[in-house]
Order: structure tokens, then C-alpha cells, then sequence
């Protein structure tokens, strides 16, 4: 399925609409609050990562630099904002592999630590660190995510997955997730859950956080529980199939716009390491949504079924998630090969043309070689597989820069003496990349 909103110009333009929001001198985006900014810098990353552009990578480097609203990008009244700036440079050492980021949002983890309190409700963050009254899901799914995600960049250090755990353990049995499989905002005077809105966002860190811990211990209960908090959302959240936040209609204020995005990238996530059909359909339906609703400016709305109400950098930057998401389709799917004899297919879609690196799985007890041909085209007479010792040992290869048609591809890998095809070949999966030198 070939969803517009994400191939050139489509999200391209997407993102320079929201780059209109961005102000170079603060480091932050003009019309949002300091936690959405973090979000904003989050979409930015993985627009970069998915596309491999270059273009607002300088985002990064000059709102670590500016001089934060909050030093070390910690807030002294909300502790949930932390969370949201830990996760984002996290994401920003991912891309660029600069520790200094990881070194940033170790710093921030580190002080969230501090405030876990085991005197109420037997464990958990406070939301405000100022006034300690409420305990709610976002600070501490936020908490167990960016400890999850520090975790898989540091394993050998036991810090992150003890508090990712622990943070887990407390909030499994705190009761904010109710019976329908969703999450409530947080818990009343008496540490029980207090009924309040089940925003999306909520869902979607806690999937997220819970993935990341997956990753981690692959525990299949952690899956299990965000599995389960998806298909609840999917069905509770998103009437006719468009994701709804419960306070639309109405504008939502300042952080609502913000929450959908929020979900989507999450429910990506879980995609990544559970690829339901659901889970497809459902991040293309709402990212072709989005695209057919933009206004002339490529501004989008709060209501993603409907024409856009507003401009501001959390609106767009929620509609950015989504079409990051709809991109990542194309590099989480493994396809699998349709084997008959010594020739093997695979059917791959992609979002948008343009070139991908090709990687096959495969075993083999001799160097064999196969002809790679693609959508009716001669790519390689021989392409070479060389031997993994036995039919149980699985290595990989790699091809690059393949040019694939957005839509429907053939990927076939034939026998053929006459190219110079020898010896048996077990094929397992495809998976594919964006060709990181695809756009600049």
C-alpha cells in the first residue's frame, strides 16, 4: 500500500512545516510547551533516521547547545518532563552516536531515581516534585521507558533494568490499568485507580516502555500486557478507525494536540517485534487520514478525520509521528521467502520508491551463488552467498542501494548454471533498509 503523506515531497514538506515552528535561538519550538519541545526533537530524530536526511540534524546539535530552559533539560516542578527529555536524547545518540547525548539522559534518568517514594501507595513517582499528591501513568511509564531504552545501550549495567523492572512491578499491581486492558490517568488519595481519562498517550508509553523491557529480558508477559493495551486502544480509541483523543472535538489546550503522536510511534515499536496486520492497517488508515486532511501549507489538525482546526508545532509534530511510523513499515517487516526448488521469492511493499539495502537470512554448507532478479529486471548474474558451516548455522548478506517501486515488488533469487548458480541454498527472510546515502 503506497501511503503519499510519507515519500518525497510528502512528509518532507510535513517536516519543513514544522521546522517553521522552530526557534533557532532557544533551541525549542514556538506555539508548545517545554515537554512538547522534547517531542518535536524526538519526531525530528526519527524523521532523519527513517529517511536519512540531513536537513534538521543541526536541531539536535543546537537545542543540546542553547542554554535549556532547565538546566541539564530537568524541570524542577514536573517530573514527567524529564521523562520526555531522556527519552529524546537517548533517541539523539541512537542517530548520531555521540555519547554526550546518552550522557544527557543517563543525567536525567539518574535524577528521576531519586524521587521514587515507597512511604505512599508502596512505591512510585510523584508527578509534581514540589506538591507530593498524585502519583500518575505518565511519569512513571516514562520512568520505566527511558530506563528500558538505557538498559539495551548499557546491559552491563545492572541500574537500568533494575529500576525498569521495578518500575514495572509497581505499576502492574498500582490498578491504573483498568479492566478493559486501558490506561487511567493515575491514582486517587487512597492509591486506587481514580476512574480519570484514558488518554491516549498513556497507552502509548506504557506499550513502548514495555517493548523496550521485551527487548531487554524477552519476558513474553511484557509483550502480552502491551499487546494487549494496543488491541484495547485500537478498539476503544479510534471510532470508524481514525485514533480520537477524548477531549476532541474541543481544542484540547496545549498538550492534548500533542498525544496521538504519542501512541503511534509506540504502537510502531510494538510493531517492530510483533507485526499484527491490525497494527499495519491501522498506522497506514490514520496516515493517509492525516495526508488527505492537510491544508495548502501541509499544516495538519488535531482531528485527523477532519480538516485542520489550527497550526501549531504539537499538532504537526503528533501528525509527524504518525507518518514516521507509516515509513517504518517498510524496514519492520521481514518478508518471508516462497521457496520452490533452488528459486526463492519474496514480495515486498514499500511506502515510497527509491533505493533500499537488500538483506537476505540464509544457510548454506558450500559458497553458493544465486541470480538476483527484480520486478523483470537482471541485478546481479551472481550473487554470492558465502557458506555458514551448516543447514543450522543462519548468517546474513547484504545488497545495496536496490532501486524498489512504492507499492508491490518481486524479489527473486534463481537458479541459473548458465550465471553461474551453484549449490544448494536455504533461504529464510528478506528484510529491508533505507539506502542511508537515499536522501540529503
Amino acid at each position: 500500500m503506497v501511503v503519499p503523506g510519507t515519500c518525497s515531497p510528502g512528509i518532507a514538506a510535513g517536516m519543513a512545516a514544522l521546522q517553521m515552528f522552530y526557534n533557532s535561538f532557544t533551541g525549542l519550538w514556538d506555539t508548545t510547551n517545554w515537554w512538547n519541545a522534547a517531542n518535536a526533537l524526538d519526531a525530528t530524530i526519527e524523521y532523519s533516521r527513517l529517511t536519512d536526511s540531513l536537513t534538521y540534524r543541526s536541531n539536535i546539535y543546537n537545542t543540546f547547545y542553547q542554554k535549556p530552559r532547565y538546566a541539564n533539560f530537568i524541570n524542577p516542578w514536573f517530573r514527567d518532563d524529564d521523562g520526555w527529555w531522556a527519552i529524546a536524547w537517548i533517541k539523539a545518540y541512537d542517530l548520531t552516536g555521540e555519547t554526550k547525548y546518552l550522557d544527557q539522559a543517563k543525567t536525567i534518568v539518574h535524577s528521576m531515581e531519586t524521587g521514587w517514594d515507597t512511604n505512599v501507595c508502596g512505591g512510585g513517582l510523584y508527578w509534581h516534585k514540589k506538591e507530593l499528591t498524585y502519583k500518575n501513568a505518565i511519569t512513571n511509564s516514562l520512568f520505566l521507558a527511558a530506563a528500558a531504552k538505557l538498559h539495551l545501550r548499557e546491559p552491563n549495567n545492572p541500574n537500568y533494568l533494575q529500576w525498569a523492572q521495578r518500575s514495572w512491578q509497581w505499576f502492574k499491581q498500582s490498578g491504573m490499568i483498568n479492566d478493559q486492558q486501558l490506561v487511567n490517568d493515575g491514582l486517587d488519595s487512597n492509591c486506587r485507580n481514580n476512574g480519570k481519562t484514558v488518554w491516549t498517550y498513556n497507552q502509548g508509553v506504557l506499550i513502548g516502555g514495555l517493548v523496550d523491557l521485551y527487548r531487554g529480558t524477552q519476558d513474553q508477559e511484557l509483550l502480552e500486557q502491551a499487546v494487549a493495551i494496543a488491541d484495547a486502544s485500537i478498539a476503544n480509541l479510534a471510532p470508524k478507525g481514525i485514533l480520537r483523543e477524548p477531549c476532541e472535538p474541543n481544542d484540547c489546550g496545549n498538550d492534548g494536540p500533542q498525544f496521538k503522536g504519542v501512541f503511534m510511534r509506540n504502537l510502531s515499536a510494538l510493531y517492530a517485534v510483533r507485526p499484527k496486520a491490525s497494527y499495519r492497517a491501522f498506522i497506514l488508515r490514520n496516515a493517509n487520514s492525516i495526508w488527505a486532511n492537510r491544508n495548502e501549507q501541509q499544516q495538519f489538525g488535531l482531528d485527523w478525520a477532519g480538516k485542520v482546526d489550527k497550526p501549531d508545532a504539537a499538532r504537526q509534530t503528533s501528525a509527524i509521528d504518525a507518518l514516521n511510523a507509516a515509513i517504518a513499515l517498510t524496514t519492520q517487516t521481514p518478508y518471508p521467502a516462497k521457496t520452490v526448488g533452488q528459486n526463492a521469492q519474496f514480495s515486498v511493499n514499500v511506502a515510497c520508491s527509491g533505493n533500499y539495502d537488500l538483506t537476505f537470512r540464509y544457510a548454506s554448507t558450500d559458497d553458493a551463488a544465486r541470480y538476483l532478479y527484480i520486478n523483470g529486471r537482471n541485478i546481479i548474474d551472481q550473487q554470492l552467498f558465502p557458506t555458514t558451516g551448516s543447514w543450522n548455522q543462519w548468517q546474513q548478506t547484504k545488497v545495496s542501494k536496490i532501486w524498489l517501486n512504492a507499492g508491490n515488488n518481486t524479489v527473486s533469487l534463481l537458479f541459473d548454471p548458465l550465471k553461474g548458480s551453484k549449490h544448494p541454498l536455504a533461504l529464510d527472510v528478506l528484510t529491508i533498509d533505507v539506502s542511508r546515502d537515499r536522501i540529503r
